[in-house]
């Protein structure tokens, strides 16, 4: 036995008992260990003849308490032997006290111990013992007979209840771990021979224990690796560090085949730790392996999600995404991938109606070989064909076809291909292929709807903003037009040359608050509107303020335009916008230049000044009333008039040219300047490009910018003739002949009868209806321009006249006579004008 019994009679065990000590580790040892547990030695009558210190213990007798004794004097139940009289109730009376062992009559020889000792006995039955308190003490009792006719005849060892059952727990475990634990347990010696293998390290293997006992892990497992940073890259390297240091390794990585499933690379968590015994000596190396190839291939389709959603559709470009989706799933995911879509996506519109579509689809992605895109025709019985007549995914050998889907509609098809690796796609591949592609879907159909709606922004923006100014006689001009909203191409930002009468022209430029379509739709209702204004020949101020009056928004909260609006009309007229906080603080410059005169008159609603250049490339900007921005309302417009010689440049803006995070605007101006200075030799073309460049480096912007650049022209003295007329009967014949004689200058002698009829109903008219004296004027421009400008002011209108009117047909008949004809209004009075086109074969100013 491991230990010493305290026996009556001729054994001398009492300071053996007493110089007892539990070993260290006693959790190693089961609860009915003779080493650890409560041992009592019985003579053939049942009497204890020797109790050991862990009896005492557990029930609190001394060995002189107990010595001599039955054993039913603390232990209840079951006799341990026929007629032993143990008595089944521990409330019963205990007997009373044996005799001292000095007492006792000489016993036989001391029996021999018995064989094994230190092992646990086999078989135990639970009891009631009584502790020397009197309380009853739970525990399991072991009985083992002894042989050699000694005073000694059986041992029984206790142990309390509760601890043996938490010993068989754990015992219980760990039989489930070498029998059922799906963990894989190993115990390598220290020669790092295979010892022992539980029965899930047995079955990755796949032979019997027998067969591969003492071989290496490294045998077992060829071409593994650890892929964990910081170790060996063997296992045989691991587990000898481990053996060396003492240091276990936890949670280390290793990739490798199954020995029972080749041609698959398995993944492993390990951990290893050195065996030692009581004494410290080193048993071994022992090895916990899971395989975790499973949870490392669902992780991996995890993250090939995330790395989906970060790298596919960061374009709205539909060929960008399909090459993004081809990228990421190659080549973790599949050894080649390519992208059809049908053309119509690729333009913005529809895929069609029916199979094949128009053209065929189009490979527009693949990877990793990448091609120029080819239109692809599928053979019968393909598996892109089978997909398309299916509308679902096809799995063929090596091959996976997933359509795009958005809806009810195919825009393509994503075929994904696997060679060398197992080829076969799993369900959990499968699912994670078809979310792959629904993911790159919603983008492509994203990408689709953004062409088209680009490609509708562009037509807006092609009938919104002039794409060619006209050709004026007045001026040369030249424009850029720089949206901030790289999107769309389209911004809030405007410019226009608008022909007025006189041969002026008038010329402006806004800015709208905002970017993108809305500013653009009310970009485009603003210059609708100035421009319907400027044919009016409003002077600017004037023309500013009918403007500001227009998109003030009224009470009711529609613009000027919108009153009168009731039910439905007002609810579409609120839904068409511009609203309010798009309109309110558009700005403006509108400015009219006349070449006859030289003189240009501007006015602007919260807008940048203009830079005026002169010929030897001084510059300043004109100190013009600032006046409010549009839509603000209740405060007036000034207009300001200033001298343009011929060749010089007048440049209108919008902010975005100049505003810069890191610049004062002032600097900026005066960049603008100094770029716009040496123009003199410099086509307009070549100096917006200039301007851009110096002043937007890399064309980027913060704000929308729109550049209108001006070079003045004016007539010459043989271009223009102009007369004063009293405000007299006879002034209509005097008109005739000055005009007869100037047509006969010009050689438009063509012209002349057409050109009296019309003089003399104007003249007539002036001298009728209004007062002052009469100024006529012809210019000689792409067309004849005919004046007669008197101080009334009020305009004459055709009417119908009956046949018993006297008068009223003479402005009907200069109607007929001339292409267009108007009135404009000055501060002085008024200006009938007309306008004819020259004769076949007559060359033009």
């Amino acid at each position: 036995m491991n230990g010493s019994v305290q026996a009556a009679g001729t054994w001398d065990a009492a300071s053996a008992w007493r110089t007892w000590r539990p070993v260290e580790g006693e959790d190693l040892r089961g609860p009915l260990d003779l080493a650890v547990a409560a041992t009592v030695v019985l003579d053939a009558r049942n009497r204890v003849i020797g109790w050991s210190p862990a009896a005492e213990a557990l029930l609190g007798y001394g060995p002189g308490d107990i010595l001599g004794r039955p054993v039913d004097a603390f232990l209840c139940g079951t006799a341990l032997a026929a007629g032993s009289g143990i008595p089944a109730d521990p409330s019963e009376p205990a007997p009373a006290a044996a005799p001292s062992a000095a007492a006792a009559p000489a016993a036989a020889p001391p029996p021999a111990p018995p064989a094994a000792p230190g092992l646990p006995f086999r078989g135990h039955e639970p009891r009631l013992a009584r502790h020397r308190d009197g309380h009853g003490v739970p525990v399991e009792v072991a009985v083992s007979e002894l042989a050699g006719g000694g005073t000694a005849t059986r041992v029984l060892v206790l142990a309390e209840s509760e601890r043996l059952r938490v010993w068989e727990s754990r015992l219980a475990m760990l039989d489930g771990l070498a029998t059922q634990s799906p963990i894989g347990l190993a115990i390598y010696d220290t020669d790092l021979r295979l010892a022992w293998a539980n029965a899930a390290s047995s079955a990755e293997i796949g032979r019997p224990f027998a067969q591969y006992r003492g071989t290496h892990a490294d045998e077992l497992y060829p071409g593994g690796t650890l892929v964990t940073e910081g170790y060996p890259r063997t296992l045989d390297g691991v587990m000898r560090q481990v053996l060396d240091t003492g240091e276990p390794v936890l949670d280390v990585h290793f990739l490798g085949q199954l020995p029972s499933d080749p041609g698959r690379e398995h993944l492993w968590s390990c951990s290893y730790y050195r065996l030692e015994d009581a004494e410290g000596r080193v048993l071994g190396v022992c090895e916990d392996a899971f395989d975790i190839t499973d949870r490392y291939d669902a992780q991996n389709r995890l993250a090939l999600l995330v790395e989906a959603g970060r790298r596919v559709g960061t374009t709205l470009d539909a060929a960008v995404t399909a090459q993004e989706l081809a990228d990421v799933a190659v080549p973790g995911f599949a050894s080649a991938v390519e992208v059809d879509i049908a053309p119509g996506v690729l333009e913005g519109g529809d895929t069609g109606t029916g199979w094949p579509p128009r053209g065929g689809f189009v490979r527009v992605a693949r990877a990793p070989a990448r091609a120029a895109r080819t239109v692809v025709e599928y053979p019968p019985g393909t598996p892109q064909l089978r997909s398309l007549s299916s509308g679902g995914k096809v799995l063929d050998e090596n091959a996976l076809v997933v359509p795009l889907r958005v809806g009810s509609e195919t825009l393509g098809l994503v075929t994904f291909t696997r060679e060398g690796r197992p080829a076969v796609f799993d369900n959990g591949e499968v699912a994670l292929a078809d979310e792959l592609v629904a993911r790159a879907a919603v983008c492509i159909d994203n990408a689709r709807r953004f062409t088209r709606e680009h490609a509708a922004a562009l037509t807006l923006q092609r009938e919104l903003l002039p794409q060619h100014l006209p050709w004026h006689s007045a001026v040369e001009v030249a424009h850029r037009y720089l949206p901030t909203d790289g999107a769309t191409g389209v911004g809030g930002d405007w410019f226009d040359l608008i022909p007025l009468s006189g041969a002026r022209v008038g010329l402006v430029v806004g800015d709208v608050v905002g970017h993108g379509l809305p500013a653009a739709v009310t970009m485009g209702r603003l210059r609708t509107t100035v421009e319907a204004l400027a044919e009016l020949d409003m002077a600017p101020d004037e023309l500013l303020a009918r403007l500001d009056d227009l998109v003030v928004p009224t009470s009711d909260g529609f613009h000027g335009p919108g009153e009168g609006r009731t039910g439905e009309a007002a609810a579409a007229y609120v839904a068409a916008g511009p609203h309010p906080d798009v309109t309110t603080g558009a700005t403006c410059i509108y400015a009219v230049y006349d070449p006859v005169s030289g003189r240009c008159t501007m006015a602007r609603a919260g807008h940048l000044p203009p830079a005026v250049v002169a010929m030897d490339g001084s510059y300043h900007y004109p100190e013009l009333p600032a006046g409010p921005p549009l839509g603000l309302g209740g405060l007036p417009f000034e207009s300001m008039e200033i001298g343009l010689p011929a060749g010089s440049l007048l440049a209108l803006f919008t902010d975005g040219l100049v505003e810069a995070r890191d610049r004062d605007i002032d600097e900026r101006l005066d960049m603008l300047g100094h770029v716009l200075a040496d123009h003199r030799d410099m086509p307009l073309e070549e100096l917006c490009d200039r301007v851009v460049t110096e002043l937007l480096p890399g064309g980027t912007t913060a704000d929308d910018t729109a550049l209108l650049l001006v070079r003045t022209r004016e007539f010459d003295a043989g271009q223009v003739a102009m007369w004063e007329l009293p405000a007299e009967a006879v002034a209509a014949g005097r008109a005739r002949e000055l005009i007869t004689g100037q047509l006969s200058t010009w050689g438009l002698e063509e012209l002349a009868f057409s050109t009296e009829l019309v003089v003399s109903e104007l003249v007539t008219n002036a001298v009728r209806y209004a007062e002052g004296p009469l100024q006529l004027r012809l210019i000689r421009d792409r067309t004849l321009l005919c004046e007669v400008a008197d101080t009334g002011h009020t305009s004459p209108h055709l009417r119908h006249s009956t046949a018993e009117d006297e008068g009223g047909r003479g402005l009907f008949i200069v109607a007929q006579l001339v292409q267009r004809w108007g009135t404009r209004y000055t501060r002085s009075g008024k200006t009938i004008w007309t306008e004819q086109a020259f004769p076949d074969g007559v060359p033009t100013a």
